[in-house]
């Protein structure tokens, strides 16, 4: 087994970028991009500067500083586990309650851009709306005693930047958020309207937030991860990433103050950043809820082995063959019958032993696109019945499935209430809008969940799919 290393001095390195939120996403994704384009000799000028804002980021810092702040790196391609270590990160920031060095840093004239990986929960989006919540907590604290969140000391950062008449940074979200480019500029201008208006109106006129969209399985690192780093003379690294093989990068070419050559290292740079996002989120994102519910339901824990079960791959081909992939606009230069046969196959790769991504939202748009297509709505139903079986809280065997949703509560007493009274799930209009009143959808949501409770998953799958189409989804 070898282990791969930068191909470049590192001590050379300038910083050009400021990454706040190391998580395994961002070291196995965006900082692998810059280490492939250093290792053709190019963009010394834009290594990261590693930053964070909460108590697991000073952890982080800790432990990767330790070891030079290269992070490991291990691809898992059922053909044969490959590692590298990845030092696009050439120093991480101090993490303080004031946030004051990651504040001096992103001063610093050499810095162009800031980028980050916060997750979602970290844009304070109200889950009714969509929208930036003024009204939020942390938001409220920051406008109290500012700098506190990671927009706050954006917004110092930009200030002191205008004051000494440097040019803006551009704002770059690598998180996995529609849009995120213009949730980051809403977060950042909403936060510093609050306490100058005039403020967030130079924001928005003058810094640029690129939207794009990120894509790469990255598993959390447990003790599995960090044997399979021991098996590479690592033993001592106590954060490996391990990663699928495949990754992808879709960007908007906005960058005022200069970018790394970043389509010389495979990313799409392009206008068209929502059609790639409506793509991935529909049939990747969609198919990882289609089979999530009907795999949990079964006692089936991971994504590859849900793949491997014969009703459950027939599910997923016939709802995104029939329902999903039909509604989804053309993108020039991609073949969505492919992009889809892509995804069956990382979905199938055993080595990731990822577990299924609960998010029934990004259903949601299909099954519009579709009644308003007149098309059938019938699988997509059928995974809205079986999110609300599984919400539950037991599988089919009574296995206690444990709270994996920060509404769990509310959703098992929801649950409980339309297995007798259907109606009562599809009237959350946080996650269906006006869709749960639509009589097509309603009534094949009724079927499919009466059939759940009676007869059980399996059954049920065996029902809609049929012996035929198990049969094409085998022979594939």
């Amino acid at each position: 087994m070898t282990l791969q290393r930068p191909a470049y001095d590192r001590s050379k390195l300038t910083p050009g970028i400021v990454h706040i939120g190391l998580g395994n996403f961002h070291r196995a994704h965006m900082a692998v991009y810059l280490d492939d384009l250093f290792g053709m000799g190019l963009c010394h000028d834009w290594a990261i500067l590693g930053a964070g804002v909460r108590e697991g980021d000073a952890r982080m810092r800790e432990a990767l500083l330790a070891q030079g702040c290269l992070s490991t790196v291990i691809e898992l391609d059922p053909r044969g586990r490959s590692a590298r270590r990845v030092g696009s990160m050439i120093d991480f920031l101090p993490v303080e309650p004031d946030n004051a060095p990651l504040i001096a840093a992103m001063a610093d004239p050499r810095i162009r851009i800031v980028s980050l990986t916060v997750t979602e929960g970290g844009y304070f989006i109200n889950p009714a709306t969509g929208a930036f919540d003024p009204a939020s907590p942390e938001i409220l604290a920051d406008a109290a005693d500012p700098h506190r969140t990671a927009f706050g000391a954006i917004i110092a950062a930009l200030t002191l930047r205008r004051a000494a008449g440097v040019a803006p940074f551009t704002v770059m979200s690598c998180d996995n958020l529609p849009g995120n480019g213009d949730v980051t500029r809403n977060a950042v201008a909403g936060l510093a309207a609050l306490g100058d208006p005039a403020l967030a109106a130079w924001i928005i006129a003058n810094v640029a937030f690129p939207n794009g969209m990120v894509d790469r399985i990255t598993p959390a690192t447990g003790p599995r991860e960090r044997q399979m780093a021991a098996e590479f003379g690592l033993a001592d690294d106590p954060v490996p990433v391990t990663c699928e093989p495949f990754r992808q990068w879709v960007l908007e070419d906005t960058f005022p103050s200069g970018r790394p050559d970043f389509e010389k290292v495979g990313v799409t740079l392009t206008p068209h950043v929502h059609s790639y996002e409506k793509m991935k989120i529909r049939i990747l994102n969609g198919g990882h809820a289609t089979i999530a519910y009907p795999g949990s339901l079964m006692d089936i824990d991971y994504v590859h082995e849900a793949m491997a079960n014969p009703l459950i791959r027939g599910f997923l081909d016939k709802v995104e063959r029939d329902e999903i992939i039909p509604y989804i606009p053309p993108i020039p230069g991609t073949d969505l019958d492919d992009y889809y046969r892509l995804i069956v196959e990382r979905f199938s790769n055993p080595e990731v032993a990822d577990r299924s991504n609960r998010q029934p939202k990004f259903i949601v748009p299909s099954i519009r696109d579709a009644l308003l297509a007149g098309g059938s709505v019938e699988g997509l139903a059928l995974v809205s019945a079986l999110w609300c079986r599984y919400c539950h809280g037991q599988t089919d065997s009574g296995t206690e499935i444990a709270p994996n949703d920060p509404d769990w509560t509310a959703l098992v007493a929801r649950s409980k209430a339309a297995r007798h009274r259907p109606e009562a799930w599809l009237e959350m209009t946080s996650v269906y809008g006006d869709i749960g009143q639509n009589a097509v959808f309603a009534t094949a949501f009724r079927r499919h969940l009466g059939r759940l409770w009676a007869v059980g998953t399996q059954q049920t799958l065996q029902e809609f799919v049929g012996q035929e189409f198990v049969g094409h989804a085998q022979a594939d």
